[in-house]
């Protein structure tokens, strides 16, 4: 089985600050991870290479060039090829274009690594939260999908899939060529060894820009493809701290609150 996941690195959402001033992400200083949603996308597709050494897995980002870290961080997990889609044409791009853009890069890959079996994706990134792009490129290439899937086990032409639902988990058998999204399984992903970590630090990962996508329409990538506008950003009004109320007894705290309570005109 040939499978391509798609992965994006994100600012380490622990380690977020914004900038009061300006209502924006402060950047600068603050770590870049996988988003772990791709990361169990990931991990899925090196579940069904345990059980059948004959897969390839193939990584993708969008993003800068140093979101190249990112993909040799899946190399040193699972992976056996990354490619890197960057063009200064594609920023600015919403869930709309990103998805386009991503489309054309999934068929100028398979030009060099053969027709995908199955497209992993996580279902959200972390900073964003939309869900949009995994179906949107699902759309576009027009494959089935399976969002919210938490297993996957490969036969031939077919993936079953364990899906999560509000009730519980439904299990799914879906044709291949095919788009999955994960959530968060049961298990957590596996660590990189040592051996695969050292291959992937001297891993050439190529980058694929606008000019090597020849299907593409730029006219629908970056701001001008964007249909999605920011109006505003604005940070959420901390609340302020209670009143703590401890009087010297039970009944004298219970008549402070009521007090309280009186003159804000709650009672």
């Amino acid at each position: 089985m040939n499978i391509l996941v798609c992965i994006k690195q994100v600012p380490d959402t622990t380690e977020i600050k914004i900038d009061p001033v300006t209502n924006t992400l402060i950047r600068a200083g603050v770590p870049s991870i996988v988003n772990p949603f791709d990361g169990y996308a990931l991990e899925a597709a090196a579940r069904i290479k345990d059980k059948d050494p004959d897969t390839k897995i193939v990584v993708m980002s969008m993003g800068p060039e140093q979101a190249k870290a990112a993909l040799k961080e899946c190399i040193g997990i699972a992976a056996d090829k990354a490619y890197l889609i960057s063009d200064r044409a594609f920023g600015g791009s919403d869930t709309l274009a990103t998805s386009y853009i991503i489309s054309n890069a999934v068929k100028k890959i398979e030009e060099l690594e053969g027709k995908f079996d199955a497209i992993f994706c996580g279902k959200q990134a972390i900073d964003g939260d939309t869900a949009q792009v995994g179906p949107e490129l699902a759309e576009h290439l027009d494959y089935p999908q399976v969002t919210y899937a938490l297993e996957a086990e490969a036969a031939e032409n077919t993936l079953t899939i364990k899906k999560e639902t509000e009730d519980g988990v439904e299990m799914i058998e879906i044709q291949t060529p095919c788009v999955i999204t994960y959530t968060k399984p049961s298990f957590d992903p596996r660590y990189p060894t040592i051996k695969r970590k050292m291959a992937a630090n001297r891993a050439e990962i190529p980058t694929l820009t606008a000019a090597d996508l020849s299907t593409i329409d730029l006219t629908q990538a970056g701001l001008k493809g964007s249909p999605t506008k920011v109006k505003k950003t604005f940070v959420p009004q901390k609340k302020t701290g209670g009143i703590k109320i401890q009087e010297e007894t039970n009944e004298d705290s219970a008549k402070k609150l009521f007090e309280l309570l009186s003159d804000a005109k709650v009672l």
